[in-house]
């Protein structure tokens, strides 16, 4: 039997530091996420099945349970809801009758881009928090430990939807008079 490289004390301190510490800014995180998104009539699982279809680009409701940390009836009910909304469209490939599939409609893409828009870091107590280590150190942490941990619960997969909506939001999006606005076909990437 291999022998532990912790002990139960450095085990349990650690367990407890990070559950209270993620449930700390969790809290915090989920209050001014709700505030973003109040005015556009969503929750917070709407808007982040939003988020998935847009970067996905038309996503299992089995990948948006997975990439959206939420259990498959929670990712199908709140879709089916986005749909009567107008703001979402259900369909089944032809070579798999066994998966739903959603897709942002026009309506769905123009409400999420109009919340893209709307955000204001300011309002943002994460954002603000981390603003005197951007100070300090001239850029916002990347917060790789954390990150590490989450590749290590959650996979590869999970991990690799994650940076690619960032990597969209990067190569897709330019900033105009302080708001984020999607990229014209016209606009040159730098």
């Amino acid at each position: 039997m291999a022998e532990k490289q912790y002990s139960m004390k450095e085990a349990m301190l650690f367990s407890q530091r990070i559950a209270q510490l993620s449930k700390a800014l969790w809290k915090s995180v989920e209050k001014d996420w709700q505030q973003w998104i109040k005015p556009f009539d969503l929750n917070i699982n709407e808007h982040h099945i939003l988020w998935i279809a847009y970067h996905l680009n038309g996503a299992s409701i089995s990948d948006v349970a997975k990439f959206g940390v939420m259990h498959v009836s929670t990712a199908f009910n709140f879709s089916k809801k986005l749909e009567e909304r107008g703001l979402l469209n259900f369909s089944k490939k032809e070579s798999d009758k066994r998966n739903t599939y959603i897709q942002l409609t026009e309506q769905g893409e123009s409400v999420l881009l109009k919340l893209m828009e709307s955000y204001e870091p300011d309002k943002n107590a994460a954002f603000s928090g981390a603003m005197p280590l951007k100070e300090l150190y001239g850029k916002f942490p990347d917060i790789i430990e954390m990150m590490a941990i989450i590749r290590n619960i959650y996979g590869d997969d999970f991990m690799e939807i994650f940076e690619k909506s960032f990597t969209n939001i990067d190569s897709e999006f330019v900033e105009e008079d302080g708001k984020l606005r999607k990229r014209n076909s016209s606009q040159e990437v730098v």
